[in-house]
């Protein structure tokens, strides 16, 4: 067996970011920005009103003043023109400050009878005009790599930008192994069960950003599994689910050898999910997880999910750990470094975190349960309540 942070790094290796491509804007949302993107104009284009009001020329107007109103200007309808002394401009919020105008008085603050106004006596101090470029100027950027939110696609838009340019998802294929196993939906016999881990895993997969496939069970004979590989053949990273251990039946790593897989290494000193293996086949990237539905979500968490994002161009680490006050007693930990499902509750400086005391690797109910992932160390231990933890969430 290696260590986690061994086998991660083998993984991440494995992992190189994709090319990218130019997708519509308003399909961007949720991917990864490839490269910088540089404003096409400054934002606002121009002095522009921030309220409605009126604009005047008096940098410094006090209450009573009264003006002329000569003009009106709105949201795209400028007004042509320069703002003399004692002369006003209706304006509405958006519309270009006219030229010679200093600030604009609220709406508010004025009386209006006929083309005369006079100012009340609560006026603002403030001038209400956004200076042009106020938000950002032309060759600004827009940084990558990043996930792109609402607010970078909103801000991406008003930088002028139709396209964008983001990392292409991995296609990811997802492979459940065994006889043992039917599709939801279907009728197992006495000695099946359904297959649960595909569907999650191709789950966490899109959620991390990939593009996931599920394909056809294969069976536990060579033939089955071979060709369906074959199938997974253009995928970006395959990922097996079960067969990868040592048993009469477990061919995974067998088929793939024949196949033309490196191996990079094989068993993980982790809890659960020790029959763990990751390699390179021809151009593409195998994970083989463990079969057990518990062992191949959290193998997900910890390896699969940092592969995408390293495919994503988000950087090659680890998912990122908190720090949690542990709420009960533990006994000593094994040989192995235990992800022990677990709840959060609201504490004084961190949260608090209790174990699940059932961390059977087939229990799928107390995985759903789950707020995060409890680590606890190879070797540690015991661990007394109030002690500090590191939880990665789920």
């Amino acid at each position: 067996m290696i260590p986690v942070e061994d086998a991660l790094a083998a993984c991440l290796a494995l992992a190189d970011p994709l090319p990218p491509e130019d997708v519509a804007l308003a399909q961007a949302a949720g991917r990864v920005l490839a490269r910088p993107v540089e404003a096409h104009r400054d934002q606002p284009p121009f002095a522009s009103s921030a309220m409605d009001g009126y604009a005047v020329a008096a940098d410094a107007p006090q209450p009573g003043d009264r003006f002329t109103v000569i003009g009106e200007a709105a949201a795209g309808h400028a007004w042509h023109g320069e703002l003399a002394d004692g002369q006003a401009l209706r304006i509405f919020t958006g519309a270009p400050v006219p030229d010679g105008a200093a600030r604009v008085i609220i709406q508010e603050d004025v009386t209006r009878v006929d083309d005369g106004i006079t100012l009340g006596d609560r006026l603002d101090h403030q001038t209400n005009i956004r200076a042009a470029g106020g938000d950002f100027s032309k060759g600004d950027q827009l940084t990558a790599p990043r996930v792109l939110s609402p607010a970078d696609i909103a801000l991406a838009a008003a930088m002028n930008h139709a396209t964008l340019p983001v990392t292409r998802k991995p296609v990811v294929a997802l492979i459940a192994t065994g006889d043992e196993l039917v599709q939801p939906g279907e009728a197992p016999r006495a000695d099946q069960i359904v297959a649960s881990n595909a569907y999650g895993l191709k789950a966490l997969a899109e959620a991390a950003g990939a593009h996931a496939r599920l394909l056809p069970i294969a069976r536990d004979t060579v033939d089955s599994l071979a060709s369906t590989l074959k199938l997974a053949a253009d995928a970006d990273l395959i990922v097996t689910i079960g067969g990868a251990s040592v048993g009469d039946h477990d061919l995974v790593a067998q088929v793939a050898a024949a196949e033309g897989l490196e191996r990079s290494f094989y068993k993980v000193a982790i809890r659960p999910g020790k029959p763990l293996m990751a390699g390179r086949m021809g151009a593409t990237t195998l994970l083989g997880l463990p079969g057990n539905p518990v062992s191949a979500m959290i193998c997900g968490q910890v390896f699969l999910v940092p592969m995408i994002r390293a495919m994503l161009g988000l950087g090659k680490a680890p998912a990122p750990l908190e720090t949690a006050e542990l709420a009960v007693d533990l006994p000593a930990n094994g040989p192995r470094d235990h992800y022990m499902r677990a709840t959060l509750a609201k504490g004084a400086q961190h949260p608090r975190v209790t174990p699940d005391p059932r961390q059977d690797s087939a229990l799928l109910s107390v995985l759903s349960r789950a707020d995060a992932l409890m680590l606890y160390p190879a070797s540690a231990g015991p661990l007394r309540a109030g002690a500090l933890v590191d939880i990665l969430r789920l």
